[in-house]
């Protein structure tokens, strides 16, 4: 078997697993829920799965996901909070399948909602579903990046510009870097059969800007306004973009 086959094949494997934990890990998290019990149930669940955390592999990470609520957009260390009714909460999750690593984040209202809130959500779904679309052979990582800021903001919110999706396969983070925004020097970025990438909408209702917490790992937003990640592992292929880490 070649090496493209055994890493298409590897993280075709660890996608499903991944995709099946992170709805899991929403459910889990109702109102009550500590970060330290949603990032047990994290490491639980890779486990059963046969996989190992991808995160704990960062030097100076020691955790499964990272896990933030309302203004605190990634990064964030699942220790010291809990879920409160209407908090907007964000996991990030990630496994290591035979060497490959898989990566994939939602966001979700637990509790009471509102229409806004909701609506909010579901632009950043849809920015995400768009962008991967333009994920193919001969599109540039611009296409993508265009594709998930046009839906943002015509929408009246804001991407992140500190902030990167990322290429991954052996390595958890990996070129390219595939930006929220569009910049015409990532015209020249081709996609190619074969690649495999994390593509990511990290937005907010406000001002995008963020600032780093004293933990130095959390990032949230200056202004407090509310934050939203969307994130799937994306292989290329030759009839288009295949999700891996889509949920069944």
């Amino acid at each position: 078997m070649s090496q493209v086959a055994t890493k298409t094949e590897a993280m075709r494997i660890g996608g499903h697993h991944l995709g099946q934990i992170r709805p899991d890990l929403a459910t889990f998290t109702q109102v009550g829920s500590t970060f330290e019990q949603i990032e047990a149930e994290a490491q639980r669940l890779i486990t059963a799965a046969g996989a190992k955390p991808s995160f704990s592999t960062v030097p100076g990470y020691s955790w499964a996901t990272c896990i933030m609520k309302n203004d605190e957009l990634c990064h964030g260390i699942p220790k010291h909070k809990r879920v409160e009714d209407g908090d907007v909460i964000t996991i990030d999750v990630g496994l290591i399948w035979a060497g490959f690593h898989l990566d994939t984040t939602t966001t979700f209202v637990v509790g009471k909602t509102t229409l806004a809130t909701e609506r909010f959500l579901e632009v950043g779904k849809r920015a995400l579903a768009k962008a991967i679309t333009k994920a193919t052979i001969g599109n540039s990582v611009y296409d993508v990046s265009f594709a998930m800021e046009k839906i943002t903001v015509e929408h009246g919110f804001s991407v992140v510009n500190q902030l990167t999706g990322h290429g991954i396969g052996k390595k958890l983070h990996d070129e390219p870097e595939i930006p929220c925004f569009s910049q015409k020097s990532d015209k020249k970025k081709k996609f190619i059969e074969g690649q495999t990438v994390a593509i990511e909408i990290m937005y907010a209702a406000g001002d995008a800007f963020l600032v780093l917490d004293k933990d130095g790992w959390t990032y949230r937003t200056k202004d407090g306004s509310l934050t939203g990640m969307f994130e799937e592992t994306v292989l290329i292929t030759q009839f288009g973009p295949e999700i891996l880490t889509k949920s069944s």
